[in-house]
């Protein structure tokens, strides 16, 4: 077989001892590492900001629709939360410090945090459902960006964008559209 899984494990088990320091990072890692550490501490800013939004909303909410829509922020708070976390742990993985501090997570967030004077609920689902667009999208990217570099924070984007797009559908559902 000419494409035959060829690995010499006796270098591959001195280079581990002989770098144990960097943990989980090795020298197959093939990303640069700064730049998917400040990607992520970008992602936990967004991630950060919708959890805020979606708690203001939720709490905020009134109306005959009132329960079933801050059910539903409350859930999405929750999972944007996680998000955050999530990536904040990988930050941590690849050696970088996760960056919570809020002097600055407007300025890194993707999105923006919006909470309108009135608590019109439409308005609400039309600006989250905005917010969970531009995820989606900026999403998209920094998985096609990591490509095969990062497989590991490649498969943990893409599973907060499967839930991404979750929000984004439910959203459309409660506007009706």
């Amino acid at each position: 077989m000419a494409n035959q899984f060829e690995i010499d494990v006796r270098k591959v088990r001195e280079d581990a001892r002989a770098h144990m320091a960097e943990g989980p990072v090795t020298q197959t890692y093939e990303a640069q590492k700064g730049q998917v550490i400040a990607v992520l501490n970008d992602v936990i800013a967004t991630e950060v900001v919708c959890f805020l939004r979606y708690s203001q909303n939720a709490i905020a909410a009134t109306g005959i629709d009132r329960a079933q829509v801050a059910a539903e922020f409350t859930e999405h708070a929750r999972e944007e939360l996680q998000h955050g976390l999530r990536a904040a742990e990988r930050v941590s993985q690849l050696g970088g410090k996760p960056d919570f501090d809020p002097a600055t997570l407007m300025t890194r967030s993707h999105t923006e945090y919006v909470a309108p004077e009135e608590s019109d609920l439409k308005r609400m689902l039309t600006e989250n459902l905005v917010a969970e667009r531009v995820v989606i999208t900026t999403y998209q990217e920094i998985i096609r960006w990591l490509g095969d570099g990062d497989p590991t924070t490649r498969r943990l984007m893409e599973s907060i964008l499967e839930e991404e797009e979750d929000h984004a559908d439910d959203l459309l559902d409660l506007l009706g559209s």
